[in-house]
Formats: structure tokens, C-alpha cells, sequence
């Protein structure tokens, strides 16, 4: 007989081996795709010189900043009203 092997689980790399949760990962894949679309904005932005291309720059670099510290709070938040119920 074949042994089955247990199912593979999303095991958190904080190494607690609680597994992630589903709006977790949508909420950093999000994340990603807003960073990368930033990151090609940022280097178009600097390459072509537009009207208001300066502002759009600092605009896109300021995001990349921001846009990870509102994404730790989101899953900070989330964790917290999880713990609750």
C-alpha cells in the first residue's frame, strides 16, 4: 500500500508554524503588483521629462514607502480582530 503524504501547509515564516491566512496572501500579492507597477512608474517618470514629471517622481517614491507600512497595519489590524474572536 501507498502512503499518502499530508497535505503541504502554509506554514508562516516567522516560524511559529501558524499557517497564513487567505486574505493575508491576496493582501501582499496586492502589494507586490502595486510596488512593481510603482517601480516601472518610477523609472519612466525619471526618464522622460513631462510636465509635472518631478512631482509624479516624488509622488511614486513616497507610495513605495508608504504602501508597506499600510500593509503591515492592514495585516496587523487583521491579526488583532482575528486574536479577538
Amino acid at each position: 500500500m501507498k502512503e499518502e503524504k499530508p497535505a503541504k501547509q502554509n506554514i508562516s515564516p516567522d516560524g511559529k508554524g501558524q499557517p497564513v491566512s487567505k486574505p493575508k496572501r491576496i493582501a501582499a500579492w496586492i502589494c507586490i503588483l502595486a510596488l512593481i507597477a510603482l517601480y516601472i512608474a518610477t523609472f519612466f517618470t525619471a526618464i522622460f521629462d513631462t510636465p509635472g514629471s518631478g512631482r509624479m517622481f516624488q509622488t511614486c517614491l513616497g507610495a513605495t514607502i508608504v504602501l508597506p507600512v499600510l500593509l503591515w497595519m492592514y495585516l496587523w489590524l487583521y491579526g488583532r480582530l482575528k486574536e479577538r474572536d
